[in-house]
Formats: structure tokens, sequence, C-alpha cells
């Protein structure tokens, strides 16, 4: 555990809320102190939901650890089956309380409660919230159904022709604070539904230990998100010879391949669909207007099946150049990096936002695909940037519909990557043009009087051009080669979301030919000697 001021995941018991608050009938009791209840606005205030999360904090404070805290735990254990009569009870603790050692877990188990009791033993200082919700999961639905396993794994993927009924899947990983889950699962309920495949089974978001027993009575698990899930599909197809899909339909491509998976598992004959009429990124990338976005250069960071899904999408659906791959989760660090690999990259695996920004600077992309950190870096940076990822703020999760998943969701993706970069062009030619005399301040627009103003004095009330000519000018200190009006005015004309690379690979050349001065005949011969 360290320090920081800001962290892309939270302590594994996070990733256990999210679980309990994601089901129906599951009870948490968390050992943790008073000021370990922070979580519970994680799903006030991000998920906007008028509940609070199904935990039950032991709360204990200082003056409690010289007496029995043991007997706290059992206490609060007795109140929370007696208050909510859960069907299933989770039971674990923080990092402060792991400290202490009381295992409530095992004080749990031994109390005589008529109901299943799951011990979540979650180490807070060398895990994060992914794994713990992952582990939670896991251990929920093994512990509801070790008792049904009997060592033979038969499961037949193709009994729905027997049996002559539609094939049923389950959707395996969906869970509150993830990233457009809610959205995502009826994307994909639709798309399957329309290739007469039934959706039995959704978990753990909206699941009730009675669906999670239900399981098993599916021909195929779909194992949408990996982060949370796929250790749980492990396990189904090692103890019940389930098998699950791998393709996570994030993107045209993506789409496809999913849709050709799961036909496949069940061997099931695949319908003809065209992808170009169900999205409007497949149209796009074939019209003339998407010239403007060939070879814009791309860095991607976020939860390992966001960044793998935005580098296919980025790379082969819109032609961009993706100049950075990374993520902040440990265990998916081993497919991100394989995908970097693919596209001659080095991944960035990192939980260090500074190390993140730094490498984001160093690359000069046009635009940035990250989560809410890269979207303050990026903005600190002067780049376009949009959200692909948890952790994300309030105001990257829309009431309205806005799926990351199937063909719905790359109609979603096209306008959330698309329009930053054009308003990048808009604000590149107000700003190209702000010298002609239609610009010119005090020259009254077809509005008259009202488009006539005082001349802009402050930040707050300048383009991001004159943002960046007015950081040129304060930046000068005696390392840097002087800017002359010509060559900021040279400047200028360059798109201001790569302005940054230009300014300091031009600086880098003045310095090693000794310029003491930059105009436009030093930015044409840095030009040259960089593209040489």
């Amino acid at each position: 555990m360290e320090l920081t001021l800001w962290t892309y995941e939270g302590p594994p018991h996070v990733g256990a809320m999210r679980i309990a608050s994601s089901m129906k009938g599951i009870h948490y009791v968390l050992h943790a102190p008073q000021g370990d209840t922070y979580a519970d606005l994680l799903f006030t205030m991000i998920e906007r939901r008028g509940e609070r999360p199904p935990v039950t904090y032991t709360t204990f404070q200082a003056r409690d650890l010289g007496g029995d805290t043991a007997e706290l735990v059992k206490g609060h254990i007795r109140e929370a089956v007696e208050r909510f009569n859960p069907e299933a009870l989770l039971v674990g603790e923080s990092c402060t309380a792991e400290l202490i050692q009381d295992q409530p877990g095992s004080l749990a188990h031994g109390m005589g409660l008529d109901l299943p009791i799951i011990n979540l033993e979650l180490p807070a200082y060398s895990k994060k919230e992914n794994w713990g919700a992952a582990e939670t999961f896991y251990q929920l639905v093994r512990g509801l159904l070790k008792d049904k396993v009997d060592g033979q794994t038969t499961h037949d993927p193709r009994a729905w022709k027997q049996e002559e009924r539609n094939p049923k899947v389950n959707l395996l990983g969906p869970s509150l604070l993830g990233f457009r889950c809610r959205d995502d699962i009826l994307e994909i309920k639709k798309l399957l539904n329309e290739h007469d495949i039934d959706v039995a089974v959704v978990a753990p978001l909206g699941a009730t230990t009675a669906d999670l027993l239900e399981i098993p009575k599916s021909d195929i698990n779909v194992c949408l998100y990996p982060e949370i899930s796929e250790s749980t599909c492990n396990w189904l197809e090692k103890n019940f010879g389930m098998p699950f899909s791998h393709t996570v339909p994030i993107g045209v491509g993506a789409t496809k391949d999913f849709l050709t998976e799961i036909h496949k598992l069940l061997d099931l004959p695949l319908k003809p669909n065209n992808a170009n009429n169900e999205s409007k990124l497949t149209w796009y990338s074939q019209s003339v207007d998407s010239n403007y976005l060939t070879g814009k250069r791309v860095f991607i960071f976020g939860d390992g099946t966001h960044a793998i899904a935005a580098a296919r999408i980025a790379k082969q659906e819109l032609g961009f150049e993706v100049v950075g791959l990374g993520t902040y989760s440990r265990e998916m660090a081993r497919p991100v990096r394989k995908a970097a690999e693919a596209i001659g990259l080095k991944a960035l695996i990192s939980n260090d936002y500074l190390e993140v920004e730094s490498a984001i600077s160093e690359a000069a992309p046009e635009l940035v695909l990250g989560t809410q950190m890269e979207r303050h870096c990026a903005k600190r940076l002067g780049i376009p940037c949009a959200v692909i990822s948890t952790p994300m703020h309030v105001q990257d999760v829309p009431a309205r519909y806005s799926p990351q998943m199937g063909w719905e969701g790359s109609n979603v993706i096209f306008d959330d990557w698309v329009h930053p970069l054009m308003m990048g062009l808009e604000e590149h030619l107000i700003g190209m043009f702000r010298h002609d005399f239609e610009f010119t301040d005090g020259h009254q627009s077809h509005l008259g009087h009202l488009g006539a103003g005082k001349a802009a004095t402050d930040n707050s009330s300048l383009t991001e051009s004159q943002k960046e000519d007015k950081a040129i000018s304060e930046s000068v200190n005696l390392d840097s080669p002087i800017w002359t009006p010509e060559g900021k005015e040279e400047l200028s004309k360059i798109p201001f979301f790569v302005r940054g690379k230009v300014r300091k690979n031009t600086e880098k050349y003045a310095r090693q030919a000794g310029c003491r001065k930059i105009d436009s005949e030093t930015m044409l011969d840095a030009k040259a000697h960089f593209k040489g």
C-alpha cells in the first residue's frame, strides 16, 4: 500500500462492496473503522443510486481496541442477519481491520447461523479493487454451487438441440461501478436475441442467490468483463464442463468475432448480418470525411478489457496510430502486453498516474483515451480526451442509453472519440484566422454591438490557441531559446493538439544547433531534421 493523491483502484473490500451492492438478497458485514465508510459515497454519488450499499460496518474506534473486538464483530453480524434477513452473508475486513486479525469470517461460521456464509479473505496490502470484486464473485458462486459438483464434467453445450429449445447463455461479469455495464447488458441481450439465443442469468448485476444456482443449467457462459468474471468462468468450466466465450464485443470487428465464437460454442449456424448497416462507425471510416482522422496519434490507458478493445478499434476501424497502450490492472498485464507487442509498442503497466502523465507527454498524442485521471492530465497538456474506462466520474455515468458493446456501442464510441478531434479542428481554425479583421477585437459581427467587447485579460476568456501563445511567452527562461514574433506566428498555425510536440522538438533542435532565437526558418530546419 502506498500513499497517493489519486488511485486507479480502491482496496479489495470496495470490490466486494460492488458485488454485494450489485446483487439482491446479499448482505456484507465489513469489519472496519468508522473512517472506511467513505465507500458508500461511490455508489450514491457516482452511480446515483437511491439506496446505500447493503453493508454493515462494525465501525470500531480507538477505545474499542482495548477490549474484545471479536465480540463487537459477532454482535454486528447477529444484528445484520436479524434486521436484513439476507439470503447469503458476506463477511470480511478492511485494510485497517486486517491488522487486528479478528478473523470475522471464522467468527461468523461459529455462530450457528442458518444461511450461507461466505468468508472473504482479501489481502488489502497486495491486491486491489477489481481483484477483490472477482474474488468475491468467485467465492460466492463457488460457495453456493460446490455441493452440486459431482466430479463429472459431461455438460453438453449442444443440449438445446435435443431438448428442442433456443440455446441459453449466462452473461457474467457486469457490476455496479463498472463502465457502462447496465447498458452493455441491454445491448448484448438484444444482439443475442436477434440470433435466437436466450439469456438465462445475468450476474452479479441484478442477480439473486437463486439465479446463481441456475447458472449450470445454461449451455455456455459469456465472460463479458474478464477482470470480474474470468476466474468464475474458469471454475465453472473445470467443475461443470461449461465452456465460455473469450471475445469481448467492443467495436465492430470484436462484435463480429463475438457472434462467431458464440455460435461455434453452441454449434449454431450463424445468420448473415450486415455490420455496415448496424453501426455508423463502419460507414464513417469508409467516407471521405474520415480522411481527417487517418493517422491521428492516440494514447490509450485504462482497465485491461477496455484498453485492448480501444487499441483494436483505433488501429483497425478508425485508422489511428496508437502511440501508447497500457493498464493499471496487474491481473490484465499479460494480455495488454501481448496487444501492445502486436502493434509494435511496449505496454505501460503502472498504477502511478504521474508515470502515465509523463508517458502521455513524451508520446505527444493528438487524442487520449483513458480514465478520468487521464482526462485531467490531458486537459493540462491541451490534448482532447475521451473516457473509456473506470475509474470514472459522475459525468461518465450518463442517465441516457450509452453502451460500449455491440453495434450501438460502436456508435457511442464513434461519437465519444471523433467529436473531441472535430472540436479540436474547429479550435484550430479559429486560432488560425484570429488575426483576420473579422476576428479582430472590437469588430462587430452580424449581431452588431453584441459582438464587440472588451479585450480578454484573463485565461478564462482566452481560446485554447491564445492560451498556448500566452504559455509560450511566459515559458521563456535561461535554458530555452527565445521565440521571435515570426516564430510564434508560425507555431500558432500548428493545430493546438500537436503544437506541444512541435514546440518541444523545435526547441530541442535549436539548443543542439546553438540557436538562441527561433523564427520560421528555424522551424523549417527543425522539421527537416526530425523528418530526416
